[in-house]
């Protein structure tokens, strides 16, 4: 019920005036049945601005950390989080990857839109990342269609560390639905994943228009941070501090 008073009454007709975003290929999105909706990452605004146009409900797997931040601007959050029908995955150990599938093949076991980033995380300076394979496995299994999907101009919008988004044009671009029931059984084949999660990735660059980088995006973040880090401790030891009198 919180879903669709955020979407219809408080939320959602705030978002549509300010951005005005502009849709495309809306008609890709089927009327009813199981479908994944796969995207670029950007913002925190693409949590919200894609459920708004959507005519339909959509559920997205969204980070644990969502849920179980301290304070009361954590529980706020929390709240706000599973009132809209977002589910938490915890990101880290080894059944994480698992754990997302089961929950999303538990939203299109029900013959609902799930919504799925396959870069695993937000994009920290615009570029698309290499996706990760589960949205290939939760495909196979479900066999529902894939719908790619671009989000353009919410990253200057709102990038990564900004609280308020600023006004900016907006896009959302759908795609038309990809079909991968040629892969059908052939959902513990590495190869098959990699192919067809590539497609996706490719089918969501063409809509996006975005530099590619064929790296995950969390690697390449963490090596710029080490970096960032490596450079102010050297930095730091060519001045070094004179002694107190």
């Amino acid at each position: 019920m919180f879903y669709y008073v955020l979407k219809y009454v408080l939320l959602g007709p705030l978002l549509r005036l300010a951005f005005r975003p502009r849709i495309e290929g809306l008609e890709h999105v089927p009327d009813s049945g199981a479908a994944i909706i796969a995207g670029n990452h950007l913002s925190f605004s693409d949590h919200f601005l894609m459920p708004a146009i959507l005519k339909r409900r959509i559920t997205f797997l969204a980070k644990a950390e969502y849920f179980t931040g301290p304070g009361l601007k954590g529980r706020l959050t929390a709240a706000f989080f599973r009132s809209a029908g977002q589910i938490p995955v915890d990101r880290s150990g080894k059944e994480a990857g698992q754990a997302a599938i089961r929950e999303g093949l538990g939203v299109l076991g029900k013959d609902e839109l799930l919504g799925i980033y396959p870069e695993g995380t937000r994009s920290h300076d615009g570029r698309l990342y290499k996706g990760k394979v589960g949205v290939a496995v939760m495909a196979l299994k479900s066999r529902a269609p894939v719908i790619p999907c671009a989000m353009i101009g919410t990253f200057e919008a709102q990038p990564p560390g900004k609280k308020i988004p600023t006004l900016h044009p907006v896009a959302i671009r759908f795609g038309e639905p990809l079909d991968f029931s040629r892969y059908l059984g052939m959902e513990n084949e590495k190869a098959v994943l990699r192919a067809i999660t590539d497609e996706i990735m490719y089918a969501i660059l063409t809509l996006s228009e975005q530099e590619y980088v064929d790296e995950y995006a969390a690697v390449v973040k963490a090596e710029e941070q080490a970096a960032a880090k490596a450079a102010k401790a050297e930095k730091g030891s060519k001045f070094p501090r004179l002694p107190s009198r």
